[in-house]
């Protein structure tokens, strides 16, 4: 018997048995398949054990390895309570961009759902490149946005989760021309000039895409404004310029002003979980797990007919593997993205 067991082996040991499928484990604990393989076999080997019996349709426990488990779960138990008693036990720390945006806030719930024991706090940094240099520093834990807009150089030191593909709004002053119609194609903002928050040192991955999404439909991007902090600044300034403002589907309504869809085509705003490389917290799989099930209950990954989505981002949100143990109503299964 070896003198030492690095938990880490024994802990893809136990998500392996858990879930008895590698690609699940692999998703769970963020790694390659093909990693966590190695550590399986290297384990088996320090314990001169083979604790799973492997077939191309399943696998299963070996005798020894129902041995091994429940005194894994205890050694795993022991180590995750001794980092709770000290930095563990701090609070994860998500950036939800605004109060009002659904997609952050509604995983934010759902994660706290699935780890009750442990404390999720919200934060609002309004925009992911203004939140992505307070991941990198870890003031910040997790934050939600468009990766494939943020500068390469951030990019370099996080990682992200596709979430979905959310579809894109025009807000209006209500007596504007489009008001009165219940979704406005993009042909018909030809000639506006729309707000999407050029000059916001928090956002531009966000005025990124509208400028992609705008480009030959003779749509302009409204110059900057004085960058408004809290609900009652925007509406004021908003109400004083009276552009229409490029939101997302369910943007909070605001007074003498109304939200209506884009469609031909219908826009997608592609949204992501990020983190820096590296996280560690009890709480972080709980997110992510969240994240995942939500996508896959909700379709929030499917893309609908005819929608528009920047190529690049595109790309990135595609790359993913598949969850195969989270499934939405319809089987489609919800997916993460690593070191993309």
């Amino acid at each position: 018997m070896p003198a030492h067991l690095d938990p880490r082996l024994l802990r893809g040991f136990v998500t392996v048995a858990e879930e008895l499928h590698f690609t699940r484990a692999a998703v769970r604990l963020h790694v390659a398949q093909q990693a966590l393989s190695r550590d399986v076999r290297r384990l088996e080997r320090e314990l001169g054990a083979e604790l799973f019996v492997r077939t191309t349709r399943q696998v299963t426990l070996t005798p020894e390895g129902e041995r091994l488990l429940p005194y894994a779960r205890r050694v795993l138990r022991a180590q995750d309570e001794l980092l709770a008693a000290f930095d563990q036990a701090r609070p994860l720390l998500v950036d939800l961009n605004s109060p009002g945006l659904a997609t952050p806030r509604r995983v934010l719930h759902r994660a706290r759902e699935l780890a009750p024991g442990h404390e999720l706090m919200a934060r609002y940094e309004s925009g992911l490149t203004g939140a992505a240099g307070e991941l990198l520093a870890g003031r910040l834990d997790a934050s939600f946005g468009r990766f494939a807009g943020l500068d390469p150089a951030l990019r370099a030191g996080l990682d992200h989760q596709p979430v979905r593909y959310e579809p894109m709004a025009v807000v209006l002053p209500e007596d504007h021309r489009l008001a009165a119609l219940e979704a406005v194609p993009l042909a018909e903002l030809a000639g506006e000039t729309v707000y999407a928050g050029a000059g916001n040192p928090h956002t531009p991955e966000w005025t990124g895409l509208a400028r992609q999404l705008f480009e030959g439909r003779g749509i302009e991007i409204a110059p900057p404004a004085p960058l408004a902090v809290g609900e009652e600044e925007f509406q004021r300034i908003m109400a004083r310029t009276r552009n229409p403002v490029l939101a997302v589907v369910g943007f909070p309504a605001l007074p003498s002003m109304v939200s209506r869809p884009l469609v031909d085509p219908v826009p997608l705003s592609p949204v992501s979980l990020v983190w820096r490389k590296g996280l560690t917290h009890p709480a972080f799989d709980a997110l992510r797990r969240a994240a995942a099930r939500l996508a896959a209950e909700e379709g929030w990954l499917d893309k609908p007919a005819g929608g528009w989505v920047p190529a690049g981002d595109d790309v990135r949100m595609a790359s993913r593997e598949c969850h195969d143990s989270v499934r939405g109503p319809h089987g489609t299964s919800a997916c993460a993205t690593f070191n993309v």
